[in-house]
């Protein structure tokens, strides 16, 4: 019977959430002139751009109005937003939100009708289900950041051949949104349009810079920046930002490979001590049981767990080398 409360009780979550995307889920036509005003307004908050901002909406982080005032009072809630546009969904805070919350819940439910003796592990499993979509915006931000450092260096180069056949660089920009492919096209075609509609352009290369938080991106706008008040030739720039780029992953390709050995330990470690457990309970089963019988089981459990995540932190920063 209690199963069978906590399965409908799943249910009707899942559900409410489904009717409360479908409320909230349709503002993809909304979605360009949001962006077009966000880039004006980070103009502003610079200090760079006199407008009255009072005919601009304040950016929405949900559709609902009770929601949204929340969220703008919340300090990390436009962080959140940052992060969600670079990774290129199109989406708003307050879906991420309600996606954490009812995993959370539903984890807590489930884990609580198996193994109700055990509250503070089955609250620790709601909030890792409770994390899971923020963990995947941040897997889909850094996967499309990856993406853009990889593709950018040909992306130089076009821009470089088209100043040097003698088109503008806001022509270049508008080739490069048309011709190269995501996420780069995006991001150009964003700054293209910024400055199309009437931004500065150095207002629109910053705005970039704040979409994609790459160190590449950073020396291209500066370098451009520093072009434009002392002169010098852009496509020569270009090419040699192009050259340093491919140099660095030129070099960390080379430094993965020599590290190949150590994250191969390390994945072996962290993999093992569930692997044996696995391994114990099928060739012996009810061996691990003690462990969850046993008052001291879960306290067992959880400083086990505990070691394991700093192990893997301590392990992860050591093979993991920044170029």
């Amino acid at each position: 019977m209690a199963l069978t409360v906590a399965l409908l009780t799943f249910l009707a979550a899942v559900i409410v959430l489904g009717a409360i995307w479908l409320l909230v889920g349709k503002e993809k036509s909304h979605e360009v002139l949001r962006q077009r005003m966000d880039a004006v307004r980070k103009a502003e908050r610079r200090g760079e751009v006199s407008l009255d901002l009072k005919l601009i909406r304040d950016e929405l982080y949900s559709s609902v109005p009770l929601f949204n005032r929340l969220l703008m009072r919340l300090s990390w809630s436009g962080k959140l937003q940052d992060y969600i546009l670079q990774a290129g969904m199109n989406t708003r805070p307050a879906k991420i939100i309600l996606w954490s919350g009812v995993l959370g819940a539903a984890a807590y439910i489930l884990f609580a009708h198996f193994f109700y003796h055990y509250a503070l592990v089955g609250i620790a499993v709601g909030i890792l289900a409770a994390m899971a979509p923020i963990a995947f915006v941040m897997f889909k931000r850094r996967l499309r950041l990856r993406q853009f450092e990889e593709r950018f260096p040909e992306t130089l180069d076009l821009l470089g051949r088209a100043v040097r056949a003698g088109h503008a660089f806001t022509t270049g920009l508008e080739m490069v949104s048309k011709e190269s492919p995501e996420p780069v096209a995006g991001e150009f075609r964003k700054t293209f349009e910024e400055q199309n509609f009437g931004l500065p352009l150095r207002d629109a290369l910053i705005n970039m810079t704040e979409r994609v938080p790459l160190v590449d991106v950073r020396f291209f706008v500066t370098a451009l920046m520093v072009q434009k008040e002392t002169g010098g030739n852009l496509a020569e720039i270009l090419d040699e930002l192009a050259r340093v780029i491919r140099d660095r992953f030129r070099i960390y390709r080379e430094v993965k490979i020599k590290t190949a050995q150590g994250r191969l330990t390390a994945m072996i470690l962290v993999c093992l001590p569930l692997a044996m457990m696995l391994i114990l309970e099928v060739l012996n089963p009810g061996y691990m049981s003690v462990l969850f019988k046993d008052p001291l089981g879960p306290t067992i459990l959880g400083v086990a767990a505990a070691a394991q995540v700093l192990g893997s932190l301590i392990l992860w920063k050591i093979v993991n080398i920044e170029v």
